[in-house]
């Protein structure tokens, strides 16, 4: 088991390193377990964790249901464009966004040059059943959340297969998918060593 253990360490200490000063940045729909699975990561390749919607709170001293009664969603999407631009720069780190931020094409701009994207994918029930738990949802403050939910599946699924690494997300332990998003995140590295190894 020691052994194993071992085994596991140096592997995660090779995948950080293979990172360079690039970010590993989650993706996905509210629910999805970004933050979770994001904290799990970081401490598995012994990198610093961030959370652009903590940062966001922290630089605007206001919450983000604050932030989007009091200026609206355009002027929090500027912010946090702002904010993750900046998080992904400071890499090599592990940063888990809100699930508006991938759709904003600078922001996705600032994830490629700078981050390996990983979308974490759930199916309807799923992010119901999480997302009922924190009531504070801004987006999910309607007469009918589950209609809310399909119409950002609908609208974010197909901007968020962009991301360099889909993972889907579902009810098993957390190390679970931990164990998938570093298996996912070592062959996509693999496939980039070898694709510049070929145009070489």
């Amino acid at each position: 088991m020691v052994q194993e253990m071992e085994t596991l360490d140096s592997a995660h200490a090779g995948l950080k390193d293979r990172l360079g000063g690039r970010s590993v940045v989650f993706v996905g729909l509210m629910g999805a377990g970004k933050t979770a699975i994001g904290r799990k990561l970081a401490q598995a390749l012994g990198l610093a964790f961030v959370d652009s919607d903590h940062e966001i709170e922290t630089v605007s001293r206001m919450t983000i249901p604050e932030l989007f009664e009091r200026y609206g969603e355009p002027e929090f999407r500027a912010l946090e464009e702002r904010v993750v631009g900046r998080l992904v720069k400071d890499g090599p780190q592990v940063v888990s966004t809100g699930g508006g931020a991938f759709m904003n094409a600078h922001t996705r701009e600032a994830i490629v040059r700078d981050g390996i994207s990983i979308w974490l994918k759930a199916d309807l029930d799923t992010l119901m059943t999480r997302v009922a738990k924190k009531p504070n949802r801004p987006l999910l403050k309607a007469p009918d959340p589950r209609a809310v939910m399909e119409r950002l599946m609908a609208e974010r699924y197909p901007v968020y297969g962009l991301a360099d690494i889909t993972v889907t997300t579902r009810d098993v332990r957390r190390e679970e998918i931990m164990a998938e998003v570093l298996e996912a995140l070592s062959s996509w590295l693999d496939r980039e060593e070898q694709s510049k190894e070929g145009a070489a």
